[in-house]
């Protein structure tokens, strides 16, 4: 399983085409607590940098943006119902949602982990 990162601060964990997407440790502790979290549904098809997902926090809403297109395969119910997951466990059991891949290329403008870690540094 391969690991990326996105410049806004989210996730995407591809295993064999099915890409996992969330938002990052740095990205639930900018928001705050979360309150509410709406997802995209199973059969939804997202476009990579159009708006997939909305949370909202005791700071903020903010829209998640899809790193890639694809079609929704499952969405994370449980953080639908217990939203404080995302602040818990941002980039395990805080995942989105999880989308067939439907152009692998669009991985390649993608962070990897250290060179993330790098621009969260500077910030």
């Amino acid at each position: 399983m391969e690991v990326f990162y996105t410049k806004d601060h989210d996730w995407i964990a591809v295993d064999n085409g099915l890409a996992t997407v969330g938002i990052t440790d740095y990205a639930q502790a900018q928001l705050g607590d979360i309150l509410f979290v709406q997802l995209p549904p199973p059969g939804t098809i997202v476009q990579k940098g159009k708006e997939a997902a909305l949370v909202e926090s005791i700071k903020a809403a903010s829209d998640i943006f899809s790193p890639v297109t694809g079609t929704v395969r499952e969405a994370n119910g449980v953080i639908e119902r217990q939203p404080a997951l995302v602040n818990l466990s941002p980039e395990r059991e805080g995942w989105f949602f999880r989308v067939d891949l439907a152009d692998p290329t669009e991985l390649d403008g993608l962070l990897t982990a250290q060179a993330y870690q790098e621009r969260v540094k500077r910030l």
